[in-house]
């Protein structure tokens, strides 16, 4: 498994009884791998407030992800900065299949991420949030496509086949 670009671990078995409150921010070098692996130009800013709390034998990871980042406008190729600000909403299981993995309240909701080694990486999560919130496509203000320009000289497209139709 490749390394993450940030990495903030928590052990879980560490974490208080009552939860713990995390403010994280990325440092240059961090925020340079982020950008790299994020595919986006630079990150200016990246910092993740989490509000960490034990369940069972696993974790649950609530906060907010805020970065600003510089990407490139996808028709002019122009520099485009962009504020990014997610919530995180996260369940971690100790093991795949375990007692976390059967309460889940409702079908439709995804089932918990499961623990490497009794750690939550915060910055791997903030990593991952913060590239699900970049818009896929950014423009430049004003930035528009528009269809390239054919010349319409009254030839149809399908002319040369007429002209064989004709000749036979």
């Amino acid at each position: 498994m490749l390394a993450p670009a940030w990495s903030f671990p928590v052990v879980v078995a560490d974490i208080p009884d009552e939860g713990a409150h995390f403010e994280i921010s990325a440092d240059d070098a961090e925020r340079a791998g982020v950008a790299k692996l994020a595919g986006v130009r630079s990150v200016q800013r990246l910092a993740a407030v989490f509000d960490v709390s034990r369940r069972g034998a696993g974790v649950h990871i609530a906060g907010t992800v805020k970065a600003r980042v510089e990407q490139t406008c996808v028709i002019t190729l122009d520099p485009v900065k962009a504020d990014v600000e997610e919530a995180v909403d996260l369940e971690y299981a100790s093991a795949p299949g375990g007692a976390q993995s059967g309460r889940r309240k409702r079908k439709d909701t995804d089932p918990p991420e499961t623990l490497e080694n009794g750690i939550a990486d915060l910055g791997a999560v903030a990593t991952e949030f913060l590239i699900l919130g970049l818009d896929p496509y950014p423009r430049a203000p004003g930035a528009e496509f528009s269809q390239p320009k054919t010349a319409d000289n009254g030839a149809k497209p399908f002319a040369a086949l007429e002209a064989l139709k004709k000749r036979s």
